[in-house]
């Protein structure tokens, strides 16, 4: 950390918040120091930046995860990776990044700096960059430690329609990998569950990989991330916008031997857990195979799977052939199983 005399206390204070010169100080000794580039060394209230071919999207997405940093990532690296999967669920290129945060009084500048600059090691593999920002500091108690939002802004190429109103019966369902790692992993985390596992979180930019899929087959229908609500929830989701039904196998859907037993432990269900590095892709029958081919030559695809197909069903149902070989209907969840996952 900076040997600033304004940062010197070693943790987040009122001041810093003031909009005076100890938060421009921290501004400059720690934010602009890890994210630093042209646009943002600018120091505007604002980013201006060229616009590409294509059609332009934007997505923003709030990080309350607790705790603040877990097995295979933080609240700094997935805050990166939330907003960037939010713009590749459309077969968009990201671009650029805002980020505001929302720090508690008290909070150790040790570990911002180890969030910022984890965010910032997040950009860089993913290519883009944060180009505006925002700081507040709220009184003590009143923010856990640090909350995060992320606006980005990306491009779709010209020919890509992929929304979650294009399922259609007799499309494919796929899936890119394992699910559950991500929640089981801030499960683990929270020390008063008192269980242990070698799981990490799977966040990751997926962009990458969806790139590669779009150039496999560009008429996908839809993607979708399985974030807040897992696997089940975003079936459903997509049911609901296409006005169809799914069918799954169990036997297909691919779960890791340590997620599948904290979840019995628990009691949970993992279609219902949080991923931040995995992909559901709905696309044409004929589209599937070729799509599977891509996926697995990339490392966040590896594990792909045909998990299901779309089916007509005016009651936009998503039901599951079991491993007993009955069926069994996946709904969304009544409530909140997991809170502060993401």
């Amino acid at each position: 950390m900076s040997r600033d005399p304004l940062l010197a206390s070693g943790r987040v204070e009122m001041v810093h918040g003031s909009g005076g010169r100890a938060m421009s100080r921290l501004v400059e000794a720690l934010f602009l120091r890890h994210l630093d580039n042209p646009l943002l060394r600018q120091g505007n209230d604002q980013a201006q930046f060229p616009v590409e071919a294509g059609r332009m999207v934007m997505s923003t997405d709030g990080h309350v995860v607790s705790p603040l940093f877990f097995p295979g990532g933080d609240i700094g690296s997935l805050s990166v990776h939330g907003t960037i999967n939010d713009l590749a669920m459309a077969g968009a290129r990201p671009l650029w990044l805002s980020a505001a945060f929302v720090l508690e009084e008290g909070f150790p500048l040790e570990s911002l700096e180890r969030i910022v600059a984890s965010m910032a090691r997040a950009c860089r593999e993913a290519g883009v960059a944060v180009v505006t920002g925002d700081t507040k500091v709220v009184e003590r108690g009143k923010a856990d430690g640090v909350f995060i939002t992320t606006t980005g802004v990306g491009v779709v190429p010209e020919g890509v329609e992929i929304s979650g109103d294009r399922a259609r019966p007799g499309d494919a369902i796929l899936l890119s990998g394992p699910i559950g790692n991500h929640g089981v992993a801030i499960l683990a985390s929270r020390e008063h569950l008192g269980f242990e596992t070698a799981i990490q979180s799977d966040s990751a930019a997926l962009h990458g990989l969806v790139a590669e899929m779009v150039a496999a087959a560009p008429g996908i229908h839809c993607l979708r991330d399985p974030t807040r609500g897992g696997l089940a929830a975003t079936l459903n989701e997509l049911a609901r916008q296409s006005r169809v039904g799914m069918r799954l196998r169990e036997e297909s859907i691919p779960v890791e031997a340590g997620v599948a037993a904290a979840c019995e432990l628990l009691g949970l269900d993992p279609l219902h857990v949080a991923n931040e590095g995995r992909l559901v892709c709905i696309c044409a029958p004929e589209d599937a195979e070729s799509l599977l081919e891509a996926m697995r030559r990339h490392p966040l695809g590896a594990r792909a799977a045909r998990i299901g197909e779309v089916v007509a069903d005016e009651s936009c149902l998503v039901q599951m052939e079991t491993r007993f070989g009955g069926s069994r209907v996946v709904d969304w969840l009544a409530g909140e199983q997991l809170p502060r996952i993401c």
